[in-house]
């Protein structure tokens, strides 16, 4: 959610910090601010989002070569200057920028009700603490002491005017170090400063490091002892977290589908024994993930049933602690996310570790959260994924579901042959041309308040998956049924003109075409994706017959719809309106 950057080198800091929050806009947020250390504490933020800020108040003048800076997405407190960070204590000596809950936060306020506090957050609390500790204690003894009396999760970064450290501290939100030559770039996410190296280093729950010029040193905030970090290289590369030649980055990464869906197949092959092992030798398998990743989990499912005769249970991050009473240590547990650090699949994770079950997770941030809290890791390759929306990350992890799918019924080699012969298919769905019938399509239903969509067996989830990016993107109120559920109830909001989008593939054609007509019959305007055309539909986008890879296929043109809508009504298709890229809080 927050996005976090800092510097300490020989640099200027203001300007690395700058160019920094540009990099984490697509996490989501509402006001940013950077703090540097010079001879003093030196502040400038304001509410809007980094330029606009910059245009009116220059970020980037502030000196010094050591800094913070912060994007906020407000949790505590509303949308003000006084709440955006950075936040100072009482004497404007301590400066911190935080991610995260503290769940504590009332108990702590009216600990620190003398404290002249200037937000509603909570996070300022965390700088007032610090004050406190430090009247008989050095700055990095009272902040490992304040922080301990902290409950709940936070990714930190705090300076103090007399003192030329810095101190980072994570638990629970996402926190990394960029390693340079003699200088150190603390962030949420990597491409934060993917423009001076990729040499990184993760940090796990509960570490707190000191940062100065002569390199980190790495605590254990529970009990204080000394630890070691390895520094890991990365295999992305700045150009990946750019534009380029794209006017937003969710169509660049709706085009870059046509590699990373291969990519993702790219898997050694005896970690993929070694999983398919897991699965057969599991005694009740749970599939986990949120939002997208629900859906690819949903998908999963109906592929494990149809490619691999195999039973496997669904379950939303957010609800899987209530079958906590079905796990036991013969469960496997199959986590989905893009970024690896989404808090209710991180704490889905942590239920089943509870009760001894094992863990492996499809994910594409190496060095995240999910993958240190896991028995066995599945990368997506899908690259930085910049837009708040999911795309690439998506079919990525659905091609990866298809290929244990197989790998399980003992035919990689089929699984691995319908995965190679999407390249050309995706290749022509993304097209320019593909491009410019959906944008007609996008111009008769910009102005609609809403959108059904429906598919049966493997094109259900894909009927979920459509509406989702259609409404938070657009902002057109779209919802996803299986297409016998449609006249249980909401058939009845159906009127001239009301848009549904039917998906049809081989093995349910007849039964969704029945349901179309349902619609059609009472007004409705037919919108068919599929390999052929029927009289029935008001509208038709071809997609090639893919057999069980229609889920990825018959997507792809719902992206670039959901894009095209976007863009016709003045939304910003890479930064939705009140969302998050990674949902970092419960």
């Amino acid at each position: 959610m927050c996005g976090i950057i800092g510097y300490i080198g020989e640099k200027q800091a203001a300007p690395i910090i700058f160019s920094g929050l540009k990099k984490l806009e697509y996490r989501g947020y509402d006001s940013a601010g950077i703090a540097t250390l010079n001879n003093g504490i030196h502040i400038k933020k304001d509410v809007g989002k980094v330029k606009d800020i910059h245009s009116r108040i220059n970020l980037t003048d502030l000196p010094g070569f050591i800094g913070i800076g912060h994007t906020r997405w407000a949790t505590h407190g509303g949308v003000t200057k006084e709440n955006a960070h950075p936040h100072t204590d009482c004497s404007g000596e301590i400066v911190i920028v935080h991610n995260g809950i503290i769940e504590n936060f009332q108990e702590l306020k009216r600990e620190l009700k003398h404290h002249k506090l200037k937000s509603e957050t909570d996070s300022e609390i965390i700088a007032h603490l610090i004050e406190e500790e430090m009247e008989n204690k050095g700055f990095v003894e009272a902040a490992k002491t304040a922080l301990k009396r902290v409950e709940g999760h936070f990714s930190l970064l705090i300076l103090n005017k007399n003192d030329k450290r810095m101190i980072a501290a994570r638990r629970g939100s996402p926190l990394v170090i960029g390693v340079g030559k003699g200088e150190y770039f603390p962030a949420s996410d990597i491409p934060a400063f993917l423009d001076y190296t990729k040499d990184v280093i993760y940090l796990h729950d509960n570490d707190f490091v000191v940062l100065d010029k002569n390199g980190p040193k790495f605590f254990n905030l529970k009990n204080g002892e000394n630890i070691e970090r390895v520094v890991s290289t990365v295999d992305w590369d700045a150009e990946q977290a750019k534009k380029g030649e794209f006017e937003h980055f969710m169509l660049k990464e709706i085009i870059e589908q046509t590699e990373t869906i291969q990519k993702a197949i790219n898997q050694k092959m005896e970690i993929v024994e070694e999983v398919v092992g897991d699965i057969k030798n599991a005694q009740g398998i749970f599939f986990v993930g949120c939002g997208t990743a629900y859906h690819a989990c949903l998908t999963g499912s109906y592929l494990f049933s149809k490619v691999a005769k195999k039973h496997v249970n669904v379950v939303s991050g957010s609800e899987f602690p209530h079958f906590e009473h079905f796990l036991t240590d013969k469960t496997l547990v199959i986590a989905v996310s893009q970024s690896g650090e989404t808090a209710d699949v991180l704490e889905a994770v942590k239920t089943a570790r509870k009760r001894g079950s094992k863990v492996l997770s499809i994910v594409n941030v190496m060095g995240s959260s999910l993958t240190r809290n896991s028995d066995k890791v599945l990368l997506t390759h899908s690259g930085p994924e910049i837009c708040v929306l999911s795309t690439k990350a998506y079919t990525a992890q659905l091609a990866l579901m298809l290929l244990l799918a197989y790998a399980t019924a003992g035919k990689i080699e089929d699984g691995r042959d319908q995965l190679k012969n999407l390249y050309n298919m995706v290749y022509n769905l993304t097209a320019l041309s593909k491009r410019k019938k959906l944008k007609k399509l996008a111009e008769k239903l910009k102005d609609k308040e809403h959108i059904f969509t429906i598919g049966r067996g493997l094109m259900y989830p894909t009927a979920l998956e459509a509406a989702l990016k259609l409404k938070e993107v657009s902002y057109i109120h779209t919802e996803g049924f299986a297409g016998g559920d449609l006249k249980h109830g909401t058939i009845a909001l159906i009127e001239k003109g009301t848009p549904c989008i039917t998906f049809v593939s081989n093995g349910t054609e007849k039964e969704i075409l029945s349901n179309a007509m349902e619609i059609k019959s009472r007004g409705g305007y037919i919108i068919g994706v599929g390999p052929k055309n029927n009289d029935i539909f008001d509208y038709f986008i071809k997609v090639p017959k893919s057999s069980v890879a229609d889920p990825i296929t018959h997507i792809i043109p719902m992206q670039i719809l959901a894009y095209q809508l976007a863009v016709l009504r003045g939304c910003d298709p890479d930064k939705p309106r009140n969302l998050a890229k990674s949902v970092t809080v419960k």
